[in-house]
């Protein structure tokens, strides 16, 4: 049984307030990636029943710089009143840092991760059929609020994907041989990975890759591939200091390009989006544009498969 994909907001104005479409359910997660504004002293994220002001709240995640290097207060708010804090005293969200924060719905708790690593969990105390509504609000950009659904089949990273053939898209991706259960834990992402781009690309189409670079790393790649080669070759190169980016037609490689500075940091997470233009591709990092790639393959709706590899370690992808 398949259920609608919900849309990601991107780059929404703070404070914000969204819909939960389809309202909250076992193995729903929301992934939101942003930065802690510099000199923050707070900021909040609410999942809530309703928009209205005064409204009951399931989850407040709220990390706090008022004291030291910065602590997370959890709580609920029932009939205007706010219940027990939970507090942890972890520096996993730095005022000035960048962030992919993902709250995962498991049947007796919220989940809760950043750049990949679980953080903590919150014993639901409200009733998660009541929770339709997202808030972020204080000393926090945000770059995109995203929804995955557990209800789509896996598509298995495997060598020899079929470009074009989409039976139903994914977020989540399986070793072969490996049966999905029925909710996982969280979505799990094999590297090198590869998902199908359903309709190809388009002028308007954004893809947006969140994860954190290894400790070690030499290089990683994104690649927009086509049946007949590689339409974006975006290439971090750590040993050379330097982004490549190239085009592969007939197994012939073009002219490479490397200006425009390398916008990674072994061991810090990231934020990756590429958007299509109708002569070129825009890369923004982190939220800034970072690099620009005139088209050298032009008929988008042919580049159909996105394949990540190399030293990272993916949290969140959005084709």
């Amino acid at each position: 049984m398949a259920f609608y994909q919900q849309e990601p907001f991107y780059n929404p104005r703070v404070p914000f307030t969204g819909s939960i479409q389809g309202g909250l359910l076992e193995g729903k997660s929301i992934i939101i990636s942003g930065r802690v504004l510099p000199g923050a002293n707070r900021f909040h994220v609410n999942l809530q029943c309703g928009s209205r002001h005064g409204a009951d709240v399931a989850l407040h995640f709220n990390p706090r710089y008022d004291s030291g290097s910065g602590y997370i207060v959890t709580n609920t708010l029932r009939n205007s009143q706010w219940g027990s804090e939970e507090r942890i005293h972890k520096a996993v969200l730095p005022a000035g840092g960048v962030f992919t924060l993902q709250i995962m719905v498991d049947r007796a708790s919220y989940k809760i991760s950043v750049n990949g690593m679980h953080v903590m969990e919150y014993n639901h105390r409200i009733q998660l059929s009541m929770v339709d509504t997202i808030v972020v609000d204080g000393m926090v950009e945000v770059n995109s609020i995203a929804f995955q659904n557990p209800h789509f089949f896996p598509q298995p990273c495997v060598p020899g994907i079929m470009p074009g053939f989409a039976p139903m898209q994914s977020q989540y991706a399986y070793p072969v041989g490996t049966a999905m259960p029925a909710y996982p834990a969280a979505p799990v992402f094999s590297v090198p990975y590869k998902s199908v781009i359903a309709g190809g690309l388009q002028p308007g189409k954004n893809i947006t890759i969140n994860g954190v670079v290894n400790h070690q790393a030499h290089r990683f790649s994104f690649n927009l591939r086509h049946m007949g080669g590689v339409a974006l070759h975006y290439n971090p190169r750590f040993d050379e200091n330097t982004v490549v980016r190239n085009t592969l037609t007939g197994e012939k490689w073009g002219s490479e390009e490397r200006f425009g500075g390398l916008p990674f940091n072994r061991g810090q997470p990231f934020q990756v989006v590429i958007s299509c233009n109708p002569h070129h591709y825009n890369v923004f990092v982190n939220g800034n544009q970072a690099h620009t790639y005139n088209h050298r393959f032009t008929r988008l709706h042919e580049i159909d498969v996105l394949e990540i590899s190399g030293d990272l370690t993916l949290t969140s992808v959005m084709v």
